[in-house]
């Protein structure tokens, strides 16, 4: 296991009626920027229950926020920022809109001329406002790390940047809250949280027993609890509970520490997204299946244990038993009604190109931490995903 530093002060308030509680986790005495998404949280109860919680705090509103949040729809509101002294930014949505809070917060303390240098330039963050989160979707685990992914539509970039001052003081965490969300948008936060987990665990050994461990437990519980929230023909709380919980655990950094992590499925799939304008967890499921039979020699020693431990597989021939791991990985993710080739969105061989040309025009070569992928191998990734 290597060497490594593990730091998160996230406070979770998980259950029922937790959104109660926020207001005890707000700094007195300053104003609020509450961030949303399209309006969905009017027509749940969620925003009544927020504006209740929030009691006489001064608060003001910027709703909006699009999935895959955009920095030209974002910059706005550091107008609000600056004219109403904000200093708390509440975010109360899914991941695209926690996401755009955390740029608001870093971009609100950024000293340089443009605040897209946090992402294009990797300019330090250093500094940013305190924020807190009312998760609504069960997805990306943004609600616990200091990660943040957004798209300038001007220049065709998506963009990542990680600081641990943008991680939230609090994250509310309520299962009943996700009882109106679609049965695409549950399929969605399943995937997405599923390769979260294999970016960080589908690697190389690292003798790290329990970050194995802990990382196989909570794909078999997106697996099996998982299928059991989007098969509910009404919704089950402990069943919502489980899957909220484990898709937070999947990014909270805790099963990354003394391993390589890879992320390179990540580094494609946002190229995807860009071009074609797929939701996030799908161009996941295009390309992970790629990245895994292009790697299945080269990551062979835990490509059997994933077979053996996630899927029951065990044979002498290993490469069947880690082509029928990949198969059953891909029925998983059909099953929950997302397709997983390009070919289902009638895209051909032309996007190997595109895809190509995407990450050299923001100076990408290496695709991910286990540096063993380059953009040369983008065209055997992806042609065999058409």
């Amino acid at each position: 296991m290597k060497n490594f530093e593990f730091y998160n002060p996230v406070r979770i308030l998980f259950g029922k009626g937790s959104i109660s509680k926020i207001s005890l986790h707000i700094p007195e005495g300053v104003p609020v920027l509450l961030v949303y998404g399209g309006g969905s949280i009017k027509k749940n109860g969620i925003y009544e229950q927020v504006i209740q919680a929030l009691g006489t705090t001064e608060f003001y509103e910027y709703p909006g926020v699009q999935p895959n949040p955009v920095y030209e729809q974002l910059m706005p509101a550091l107008n609000v920022i600056r004219e109403k002294k904000i200093g708390f930014i509440l975010a109360v949505g899914g991941g695209s809109v926690i996401d755009g809070a955390k740029f608001l917060a870093a971009a609100a303390c950024y000293t340089g001329d443009d605040p897209w240098d946090i992402l294009s330039k990797h300019a330090e963050v250093r500094n940013a406002l305190p924020l807190g989160a009312v998760l609504t979707l069960p997805a990306t685990g943004t609600e616990m790390n200091g990660n943040s992914v957004i798209s300038r539509l001007s220049v065709n970039h998506k963009l990542a940047f990680g600081s641990t001052a943008v991680m939230p003081v609090f994250s509310v965490l309520d299962p009943e809250v996700t009882y109106s969300l679609p049965k695409n948008q549950i399929a969605n936060g399943i995937i997405d949280a599923y390769i979260h987990v294999i970016e960080q665990y589908l690697t190389y050994p690292s003798m790290a027993e329990v970050q194995d461990r802990f990382a196989e437990s909570l794909l078999m519980i997106l697996r099996s609890t998982g299928s059991k929230v989007f098969a509910d023909a009404k919704p089950d709380y402990n069943n919502m509970a489980n899957f909220m919980w484990a898709a937070t655990n999947a990014l909270n950094t805790s099963i990354s520490m003394g391993v390589t992590t890879d992320w390179s499925t990540h580094t494609i799939g946002h190229e995807l997204t860009v071009l074609y304008g797929f939701d996030h967890a799908v161009s996941l499921a295009i390309v992970l299946p790629g990245v895994m039979t292009h790697l299945s020699m080269k990551r062979e020693q835990k490509m059997l244990q994933y077979a053996e431990r996630i899927w029951g597989i065990s044979s002498f021939d290993h490469q069947a038993a880690i082509m029928e791991s990949i198969r059953l990985t891909e029925d998983f993710f059909r099953c929950l009604g997302v397709k997983t080739r390009l070919s289902d969105y009638g895209i051909g061989a032309e996007v190997i190109g595109k895809v190509m040309d995407q990450l050299r025009s923001h100076d990408v070569n290496a695709l991910g931490g286990a540096k063993d992928l380059t953009i040369d191998d983008i065209p055997a990734i992806l042609s065999s995903r058409i």
